[in-house]
């Protein structure tokens, strides 16, 4: 059977080359990865017209999910952070609960799975980094904050028009440059932008927690699908089965210090 451990489905924009290769790479044996493309118009991954690019998936999702829901996975990831900032909190939860009722499937978004994320690594206090224009950024951080989280510092990738452009090396160095002291992790947020792998670098050079949209989806759909295998050498999130308390790697030093 294709997916004897589980299946899960990622509905991606229609120009992310990133999402499948990340996703493959991360997939523990057993685990079946299914992808449909959502609908928008324009120039894939161009920082001009990414608003207007959003509003056309969100609007032409339904369709999308239907086809996707097809192979029967056991959740759904809508494999896009910047639709969340998009709708809002409320518009979010309504997308949700639609998308859950018209295909009796797990329906989460990317934005969804780093707040369970954050949650696990007791993490509040976050460095943003995106490869998104400024305007964009801006809704990612007033999202974050509307969920509770608190953002000391942020930045968007300069230098680059296309977001489907950039390297893992840009990642890196993105991390690096938002960084704050008083930064409990850093939060590096779109899907088009790779990162999974220098996530394990950058919490050795960091000294805390780091995560992307990429590892969060990946880590959430697959505990929600019941697959606790630890993934390593893509950061702690993803090394973390999901089973009993994580402490942050910023609690620990701390911990280390008052010992």
């Amino acid at each position: 059977m294709i997916g004897w451990r589980a299946r899960l489905g990622f509905l991606v924009p229609p120009g992310n080359p990133t999402v499948e290769t990340e996703m493959i790479a991360l997939a523990p044996q057993g685990v079946a990865l299914h992808f449909h493309r959502m609908t928008a118009r324009g120039t894939g991954g161009s920082l001009d017209g990414q608003t207007e690019r959003n509003r056309m998936m969100v609007d032409n999702i339904d369709g999308s999910v239907e086809l996707l829901a097809m192979v029967e996975p056991d959740v759904i990831v809508v494999a896009h952070t910047a639709t969340s900032y998009h709708l809002g909190c409320g518009g979010e939860a309504d997308l949700l609960a639609r998308l859950q009722r018209a295909t009796g499937r797990r329906v989460v978004t990317a934005f969804g799975s780093v707040v369970r994320a954050l949650e696990r690594l007791n993490l509040r206090k976050l460095a943003l980094g995106t490869p998104y224009s400024a305007e964009v950024t801006l809704q990612g951080k007033a999202h974050l904050e509307a969920h509770g989280f608190e953002v000391v510092n942020f930045d968007n990738l300069k230098g680059i028009e296309n977001i489907y452009e950039t390297t893992a090396e840009d990642a890196y160095r993105l991390a690096r440059s938002v960084d704050a002291a008083d930064a409990e992790g850093v939060f590096l947020s779109g899907t088009g932008m790779p990162t999974v792998s220098v996530l394990e670098a950058l919490e050795q050079d960091l000294g805390k927690p780091v995560i992307s949209s990429a590892s969060a989806m990946m880590w959430h759909a697959l505990r929600l699908a019941g697959v606790g295998q630890p993934i390593a050498g893509s950061g702690r999130l993803l090394s973390d089965s999901g089973r009993g308390p994580v402490i942050s790697v910023a609690s620990a030093g701390a911990e280390r210090l008052s010992g």
